[in-house]
């Protein structure tokens, strides 16, 4: 398993990640298979879309904010429950296919760490599940 550290800046915030995550299997041999990405946090989450632009990132801040208010009198005592439900409607795990030890996204994506509860320092973790030969 590869860590990766991520800080973030916003208690909401849509940190584009992949450029960290190529890095990372830039240190490995090339290999095709599937990469798990998942989020070992309960407050953080990870997605994929669109990275061109970064009002997209914004917009689905902006949404999942107004979808799950942070204020809406639940009953965790941290006072942190919009952060927890955010995080399980994006989930904390995601598979991409790598080829020739790159990332095999579409033109437009990019993936995401979601922060629900910032700014925190955060990590990634990266595990590399080959194609048997």
């Amino acid at each position: 398993m590869i860590k990766i550290s991520i800080t973030t800046l916003r208690r909401t915030q849509l940190a584009p990640v992949t450029r960290e995550i190529q890095a990372a299997l830039a240190a490995l041999p090339p290999w095709d298979g599937l990469l798990h990405i998942h989020s070992p946090h309960t407050t953080g989450g990870v997605t994929i879309n669109e990275q061109a632009d970064p009002d997209v990132a914004a917009d689905m801040e902006k949404a999942l904010a107004k979808l799950i208010p942070w204020n809406d009198h639940y009953a965790h005592a941290e006072g942190n429950s919009a952060a927890h439900i955010q995080t399980s409607l994006v989930g904390v795990s995601t598979l991409v296919p790598v080829r020739r030890g790159k990332l095999a996204l579409g033109t437009w994506q990019g993936i995401y760490f979601c922060e629900f509860d910032g700014p925190r320092s955060r990590e990634l973790w990266l595990t590399p599940i080959r194609e048997a030969e």
